[in-house]
């Protein structure tokens, strides 16, 4: 058995003797002060947050109006009236979703390869692909909606589609498309030149460098801020309610217009809320995941 400092050390350390680990006192002494301290810590949360729920609860219940605000905007049977209809009109908001993020990813990649094209024969294509990036980041979202949905039709183009809910997904893919190419954009510039020029040195040319170095590592850093842009398009899908399509938030205006009670706006709210709460969570958990990678020097 081994004797002197080493064991004397080994033994402070919550080391034992030959048959097994026994930690020292003192350590079990700390990991209890853990634990209770952890333990308090919670209560104390838990106690805070409930205390400031009542307090809260109780100035609005209490507030002068409160009567009025419930039956007009939390009214139950309004509220079970609406759903329905909500769900039945937030199909039409997910399709839209779906295509239009399709598109936009896809258009939004070529737009930021555009932009990051090398050499002066090329000048022309990455002014224009700045040029259309710019434009959409100034252009309000509703003024692009507007013209695409009321203006496009009075033009009476042959072979140009009047359907509310096309012009209304083309003036997202429109939009968006600005602001995903810029997150795009943003990661390929973050993948070290090093790494294109050691795909050149092996023989690939600079398109098959884009394609299979610099592409895969640009893409995997920016996955958290375009699941962020997809939580804002399932928003805004909602805004193409304003050419007569039937979704969500239409079926909520046409129960509060026969009703002057805005309950159903809020079960759309709510239900918007729902589908947009488990993405944002997932892109922060992806975030902290990448970023503890990074830390401990794994792959990105």
């Amino acid at each position: 058995m081994t004797t002197g400092p080493a064991a004397v050390a080994k033994d402070q350390d919550g080391g034992g003797d030959d048959d097994g680990y026994r930690p020292s006192e003192r350590r079990l002494a700390h990991e209890a002060y853990r634990r209770g301290r952890a333990r308090r810590s919670a209560l104390i949360a838990g106690a805070s947050t409930l205390a400031t729920a009542v307090v809260l609860y109780l100035l609005v219940v209490n507030s002068p109006g409160w009567e009025v605000t419930r039956k007009t905007f939390f009214n139950l049977d309004y509220a079970r009236q609406a759903l329905p209809e909500v769900l039945k009109g937030l199909r039409l908001n997910l399709e839209l979703m779906l295509g239009c993020g399709a598109l936009i990813l896809v258009f939004g990649l070529l737009l930021a390869v555009l932009r990051t094209l090398r050499g002066p024969v090329f000048l022309p294509v990455r002014l224009l692909a700045t040029a259309y990036v710019d434009f959409f980041l100034g252009l309000p979202m509703i003024i692009c909606l507007l013209v695409m949905i009321t203006g496009v039709p009075a033009l009476r183009l042959t072979g140009v589609t009047t359907d509310p809910l096309l012009l209304g997904g083309a003036a997202l893919v429109l939009t968006y498309s600005a602001y995903v190419s810029e997150v795009f954009r943003s990661g390929i510039e973050s993948v070290h030149p090093s790494q294109r020029a050691a795909a050149r040195s092996l023989g690939l040319t600079n398109a098959q460098a884009m394609r299979y170095v610099v592409l895969p590592q640009a893409v995997r850093r920016v996955v958290p801020p375009l699941i962020n842009n997809l939580v804002s398009l399932q928003k805004d899908t909602g805004l193409v309610s304003i050419g007569g399509a039937i979704d969500a938030v239409y079926a909520a205006k046409i129960i509060a217009s026969r009703s002057f009670n805005y309950t159903p706006y809020i079960v759309a709210g709510l239900v918007f809320i729902v589908l947009t709460v488990p993405l944002t969570r997932f892109a922060d958990w992806l975030t902290a995941r990448m970023n503890r990678r990074q830390v401990q020097g794994g792959a990105v």
